[in-house]
């Protein structure tokens, strides 16, 4: 009985062994698959909901260009603002939206690719079932950094989701 039973108990801690192996697995296999890291969570009144920012790049380069990889949590946003030498947008994961003001939504995948002209007021951030990510290109850095305007409201980001 002694010795069925340690046998028992060792196919148990084998099970467990296997089951926590699969999940670090599985986790392992999800950050292989994200292009770039998620950074640092940002602490900022311009964004609504949880975001995370990776800067990419020197901050004194050359280029007159600054760029770093953006990650929404669901139905976070940024706030209403706009780029004096333009942004691009390159989406690498997930869901979300662009909108620039007084222009219907558009809907953005894994993939797609938004062109801002220079000072074009707009909000950008994932759709409220997805995360978001994409790597944001502030163009003629040198020209000067984003206008910050007020937060997209509720009403706004529930009426250009819906269309």
């Amino acid at each position: 009985m002694k010795y069925h039973l340690t046998y028992s108990l060792l196919f148990l801690i084998l099970l467990v062994a296997a089951c926590n192996t699969k999940k670090k697995t599985d986790e392992s296999i999800r950050q292989a698959e994200t292009l770039f890291p998620k950074g640092e969570e940002l602490n900022s009144k311009n964004f609504t909901g949880t975001v995370w920012l990776y800067m990419m790049g020197a901050r004194d380069s050359t280029l007159h260009a600054r760029f770093g990889n953006v990650t929404f949590a669901p139905k976070a946003s940024t706030n209403w603002h706009s780029h004096p030498g333009g942004q691009i947008l390159f989406i690498t994961e997930g869901k979300g939206y662009y909108q620039a003001k007084g222009q219907p939504a558009r809907l953005l995948h894994k993939g797609d690719v938004v062109e801002i002209p220079r000072n074009v007021v707009h909000w950008h951030g994932a759709a409220p079932d997805s995360e978001f990510a994409h790597i944001a290109i502030s163009l003629n850095a040198d020209e000067g950094g984003a206008v910050w305007l007020g937060p997209v409201t509720d009403e706004e980001y529930d009426s250009s989701i819906m269309q």
